[in-house]
């Protein structure tokens, strides 16, 4: 039987329930690690174990971890773990980040404003990552920052298995994009889930307001479901959810990967006349914590397929190919470091295919 090296797979503080979850699902542990604080706040990193010619993941949401620290907090403690594994001697470290913090700033929008997203790529390469895996890009043009491999895997089979599970699917149901900018993802929802397409149109007049102008599709006596990349102050979503009762619509549902929440988007949701809010773990959120209304849903398969085929040097764009039918597992793959009995994975162990990465 081949066999090819176990990964380590080391956790940052801002998301490490998932970090749990995908070693679970791995069959494997996660590595040990100090990530803490020193008395004047400086973060701390310490790395207990060998990794000398290892294959390395470091799993690092950029956003407010569960202990209180802050978006900041999250990205140092990614590039000082980056940093360390790099002089520990790591044979290649992979960045890991379900929720890329400050996506929303990847363009210029007025005179002498960063274009931050740029800059913390340009961070994370810096460090020594080799590569990065994220989850649904803000925009796609982002993993044109980097000049390294980057994997931006999609949540839509969860997001759609589940919508399916609870019937919402066929004629009796329309995507709607919640802005023009999500009328491909919004596409690819309605392919999936066998549906028409709306659009919101909307403007911005100053940052994380939004007011609803049009909207372009039929949703009369249908179920909406508004699909959108992140939700952060709810407002959009809300006003969405508003027009499109006042358009026919008998239900409105909305859905996204990173259910962000800032400030009270929480109380404006929950006080909306939105039916179900469905978001994923990239973010820490708990749903006991948020309300009836909320639904959060598990991306750790996903995460654990994707780190199973980079380690065996497979395709990981074969989980989201096609949708009923499972990656090819008979292609051996290419030679790797001799290995000790106590720290294999054996290919057919390795590439399982996605329960989860189906429509």
């Amino acid at each position: 039987m081949s066999a090819i090296q176990k990964p380590l797979l080391f956790s940052g503080n801002s998301n490490i329930d998932l970090a749990r979850e995908i070693a679970a699902r791995m069959d494997t542990r996660l590595g040990s690690a100090l990530v803490d604080k020193f008395k004047n706040e400086e973060c701390r990193i310490e790395i207990k174990e060998n990794v000398r010619g290892s294959e390395v993941f470091v799993l690092q949401s950029i956003c407010r971890a569960p202990n209180g620290s802050s978006v900041n907090d999250s990205l140092m403690e990614l590039l000082l773990m980056i940093d360390a594994l790099s002089r520990a001697s790591a044979y290649r470290i992979t960045a890991v980040v379900p929720y890329y913090g400050y996506a929303k700033q990847d363009k210029k929008t007025k005179g002498r404003e960063p274009i931050s997203a740029k800059l913390v790529a340009n961070l994370i390469e810096k460090a020594g990552a080799k590569r990065l895996v994220t989850l649904d890009l803000h925009a796609a043009q982002i993993q044109g920052f980097f000049d390294l491999p980057v994997d931006n895997l999609v949540a839509a089979p969860t997001l759609c298995s589940y919508l399916k599970a609870q019937g919402l699917e066929g004629e009796k149901i329309v995507v709607v994009s919640p802005d023009a900018g999500g009328v491909p993802r919004a596409e690819n929802f309605a392919k999936r889930l066998r549906s028409t397409l709306a659009i919101v149109f909307k403007r911005r007049p100053e940052p994380d307001v939004s007011e609803v102008t049009e909207i372009v599709g039929d949703v009369d006596g249908k179920i909406a479901v508004v699909v959108d990349d992140m939700i952060s102050t709810g407002g959009t979503l809300a006003k969405a959810a508003e027009a499109l009762i006042k358009r026919g619509a008998t239900k409105v549902y909305t859905c996204a990967t990173h259910g962000i929440f800032a400030g009270d988007a929480v109380r404006v949701l929950a006080d909306s006349q939105i039916e179900r809010i469905i978001v994923t773990n990239t973010l820490p959120n708990v749903e006991s914590m948020l309300g009836p209304k909320f639904k959060v849903l598990s991306i750790a398969q996903i995460l654990a397929d994707a780190i199973k085929r980079i380690t065996a040097n497979r395709s990981v764009s074969e989980l989201f190919a096609k949708d009923d039918e499972p990656p090819k597992d008979d292609e051996p793959p290419p030679a790797r470091n001799a290995v000790t009995p106590d720290n294999v994975l054996t290919l057919p162990e390795v590439l399982t295919p996605a329960s989860s990465a189906t429509g």
